[in-house]
């Protein structure tokens, strides 16, 4: 293994309550009922289209209005609530001391994803970056994965992904990588059974697949 990929919204970040907000400022500016951080954290995971979907319906994400409103209100405080899930600062001070390149393959779109990523300097040692506009493909296809082991100059089969959706899974599987679930994230109920190469309690648990001592913990 000489290099690992992150999932970034329910892997690296804990982003639901700014996305909670934003979709209760658009919704409240419709007069619609509002919904609570537990109703959208699950949601959280699958982005833009998933948040609109809980809140509008079916067919929300192709009305250009509401899509637009809720990246301005997204946008418009972006990191006031949203806080790095704890141990991941300390895994990838782990990572980056070991050596060992790490990056981030995220289905957000590029221009949300860029605004956020300034406000943790944690992230600054990204070494590769994939967003879900990037290529023609985003997760579940393997894709993104792919490009982003490229960009490192990595094989994929050296590559391990975490992250914390079927889909995660389903494209590290596709692209030859190790798929690792972090059950801190927004993962469903059905997460057991996912196909992944084990699942993770903790970031430091991590850092014992990358055998990584703890002197660099």
């Amino acid at each position: 293994m000489t290099a690992v990929l992150f999932d970034l919204d329910g892997t690296l970040l804990d982003t639901a309550p700014d996305l909670c907000r934003a979709l209760n400022e658009v919704l409240a500016a419709h007069n619609m009922p509002l919904k609570t951080l537990a109703e959208v954290r699950p949601h959280a995971t699958h982005g833009t289209r998933s948040l609109l979907t809980l809140g509008f319906g079916e067919g929300a994400f192709e009305q250009e209005d509401l899509r637009q409103a809720f990246w301005d209100a997204y946008l418009s405080d972006i990191s006031a609530k949203t806080r790095l899930f704890e141990g991941v600062p300390q895994l990838l001070l782990a990572l980056n001391k070991a050596g060992i390149a790490w990056g981030i393959v995220t289905n957000k779109v590029t221009h949300l994803t860029v605004a956020a990523l300034p406000h943790f300097p944690e992230l600054d040692a990204c070494q590769a970056l994939v967003c879900g506009d990037t290529l023609e493909n985003r997760k579940p296809h393997p894709a993104p994965l792919l490009h982003a082991a490229t960009l490192m100059g990595v094989d994929a089969k050296d590559c391990l992904y975490l992250g914390d959706a079927l889909t995660d899974m389903q494209a590290a599987r596709d692209a030859g990588m190790q798929g690792f679930v972090a059950s801190w994230g927004y993962v469903d109920e059905n997460y057991p059974s996912w196909p992944a190469r084990s699942i993770l309690t903790q970031p430091q648990d991590l850092a014992d697949w990358c055998k990584i001592t703890r002197s660099n913990i």
